[in-house]
């Protein structure tokens, strides 16, 4: 039984390198078999990916901001094409859309190509961020989530929900099952950036942040299953 029929997940580039490898084509062949699995089940996908794993842009020091961030994008262009080129060979027609310009190398961005591909069946894969400096690929995937009208937002990271504190270092953080958009906004909870959470609230997109790691966390939480934390108006 599906809960969302139509969703907007991000995936952060740390969850797609590691170790030695920018690029680790096993965890970037992990996140497309849960996403073949997800298009087998009828639903319709679109992605978000971050450039984390091979640059981030808001810890570059001195550079110029501007240009930091316009690295960033070309980061997640080619973590799109690594998951493309896996989900092709899965089997899964994937189609990526960047916010920018590269006509090359993939097909430019609309909400009216990305709703038209979506509908014929075609995972959509979002590079290049929202395209311009200065906004977090969490705020792009929320952008996106509006535009396609997806059900909800999902946020695959590296923690496996929202805690009141950073677990790594607090010991004694609480961990949230269900949170209202307000209070994550009015206590600042690091759950994604200010502007994604005023953005969700505004088109009443509800937010599901959980463990990339955990095999199969995707498909649990389209299937509306308890897993990480749920961000929406209701809260607790």
């Amino acid at each position: 039984m599906l809960k969302y029929k139509r969703i907007s997940l991000k995936l952060s580039g740390e969850a797609l390198g590691g170790g030695k490898e920018t690029v680790d084509f096993h965890k970037v062949e992990a996140a497309a078999r849960q996403i073949q699995a997800l298009h087998a089940m009828g639903v319709e996908v679109g992605v978000t990916l971050g450039g984390g794993n091979i640059w981030r842009g808001r810890s570059s020091g001195e550079m110029d901001r501007n240009r930091a961030d316009q690295m960033g994008m070309l980061a997640t262009v080619i973590n799109s094409l690594a998951l493309q080129d896996c989900l092709v060979k899965l089997g899964v027609p994937a189609l990526v859309l960047s916010s920018v310009e590269m006509p090359r190398i993939a097909d430019g961005y609309t909400s009216r190509g990305a709703q038209a591909a979506l509908a014929a069946g075609r995972v959509v894969i979002f590079a290049g961020g929202s395209g311009v400096p200065f906004f977090s690929t969490d705020t792009a995937a929320a952008l996106k989530a509006a535009e396609i009208g997806a059900d909800a937002m999902l946020l695959a990271k590296n923690v496996d929900a929202v805690y009141s504190a950073d677990p790594r270092t607090n010991p004694g953080a609480l961990r949230y099952t269900h949170l209202s958009y307000e209070k994550v906004l009015q206590e600042n909870l690091q759950a994604t950036d200010q502007t994604a959470i005023a953005l969700c609230r505004e088109q009443h997109i509800p937010i599901l942040v959980f463990a990339m790691a955990e095999p199969e966390n995707i498909l649990r939480a389209v299937r509306g299953e308890d897993v990480g934390t749920l961000i929406d108006e209701a809260g607790e």
